[in-house]
């Protein structure tokens, strides 16, 4: 006789699997979610601590562009008997030696031609209130004058409130100093025992990742110093360009003051991808406009244009070729990140850190690393499809296959 009878198992008892009542397609979505969710939140708390430690990060980013710049001339010098520490002290004391004659020159060039300027800008402001007076807008002076007085009072409580974002921010100016003295510093290191340093970050990853991690990494250094430089010079033709058309237009249409001023403005601001183009070349068409008119400032404009083509669609693809190339999207997306997380600064250097991080995680991904050479650096080809070309072909045979 049967005491107890088996009663028919429920869903969800022991024993019972609980995914066959779950739909395929949302236990796939389930897996995406969590990993997406985990990927967010990783890269979330990385952008908060560079945000809040953003005085000790940007300059050792700022510390490697630098020796990734530097390192080829160092490099050179070490192969001719020069001391490693004499061609690094060397090296940077040249480095500040140019950007301190290149911010001297032009302090005191505007100092030469701001007066000059200003009276310009005052003749050009007469004929304009002229012209509008004249206008069929039948404007009075009483207009101009609530226009002029509403455009200054927005523009003096915009400056009031940049100059409060600076100074609520602490000491500007010790920050700043703080800054450069750190970058110095570890620049010195950086190129000094580079490799050192570098071999011991990967001795932290388990053993197995070393070689690829290892290998990625030199790659992306290759790139970024090939990209870094190729930005100077890209960034001293368009100073350079830009330069070029507003002597010629002093040629025809009288003197342009701050012509040097400009260039070096140009060269400096073509480091901020996009931004720094677009506020370089609206100071030099605005200058022509002041000084020699409205159809002077058009053929300025256009010159501008001209010399930002021929840079993004000529310059850039000839010299720095498919190896380090980043869609736009990417680098308005990464200039836009940079500035919200730390600022200039930050726009200035998104876009390097995502020229390494781009040929680091493709290297790893579809396995170019095993092509690196086992020492040194792979030799970046500008207008190659592969990114690599190893120093001897017969160390990577074996791993090529």
């Amino acid at each position: 006789m049967r005491f107890f009878r088996t009663r028919q198992q429920q869903p969800g008892q022991a024993g019972e699997d609980l995914n066959a009542y779950v739909p395929i397609g949302m236990r796939v979505a389930g897996a995406w979610a969590w990993r997406f969710l985990v990927i967010a939140g990783v890269l979330a708390l990385l952008m908060f601590l560079i945000s809040t430690f953003s005085v000790l990060v940007i300059p050792l980013m700022v510390a490697i562009l630098l020796a990734a710049l530097l390192e080829p001339s160092v490099e050179w010098m070490v192969k001719h008997k020069v001391p490693r520490g004499l061609a690094v002290a060397g090296m940077l004391l040249f480095l500040i030696a140019v950007v301190v004659s290149l911010f001297w020159v032009a302090f005191s060039q505007i100092r030469a031609g701001y007066d000059a300027l200003q009276d310009r800008a005052l003749d050009s402001w007469n004929n304009f209130r002229q012209w509008m007076l004249e206008s069929p807008l039948h404007l009075t002076d009483e207009d101009l004058e609530y226009y002029l007085g509403e455009f200054l009072s927005f523009l003096q409580s915009d400056l009031r409130s940049v100059f409060t974002q600076v100074l609520s921010v602490g000491s500007s100016v010790g920050v700043f100093v703080t800054g450069m003295l750190l970058a110095l510093f570890a620049s010195i290191f950086v190129l000094y025992d580079g490799k050192r340093i570098w071999r011991w970050i990967v001795s932290l990853l388990p053993r197995r990742a070393q070689p690829a991690a290892d290998k990625s990494g030199r790659l992306g250094w290759a790139t970024l110093g090939n990209f870094v430089r190729v930005q100077v010079l890209v960034a001293a033709i368009d100073a350079l360009g830009i330069g070029l058309g507003m002597w010629i237009l002093s040629l025809f249409f009288g003197e342009i003051p701050l012509i040097i001023p400009v260039i070096i403005l140009v060269f400096l601001g073509s480091f901020i991808p996009f931004i720094g183009a677009i506020l370089t070349g609206a100071l030099a068409t605005l200058i022509v406009l002041i000084v020699a008119g409205f159809w002077p400032a058009v053929i300025m404009l256009g010159i501008v244009l001209l010399v930002q083509q021929v840079e993004s669609h000529a310059l850039q693809p000839l010299i720095m070729g498919s190896a380090v190339k980043i869609h736009p999207l990417a680098i308005v997306f990464a200039v836009t990140g940079g500035t919200i997380i730390a600022g200039l600064a930050g726009a200035v250097l998104a876009v390097p850190v995502v020229a390494f991080l781009n040929v680091f995680i493709k290297a790893l991904s579809t396995g170019a690393w095993k092509r690196v050479p086992a020492e040194g650096l792979p030799r970046i080809i500008p207008q190659a499809k592969e990114p690599i070309e190893a120093a001897d072909s017969s160390k990577d045979k074996d791993v090529s296959e």
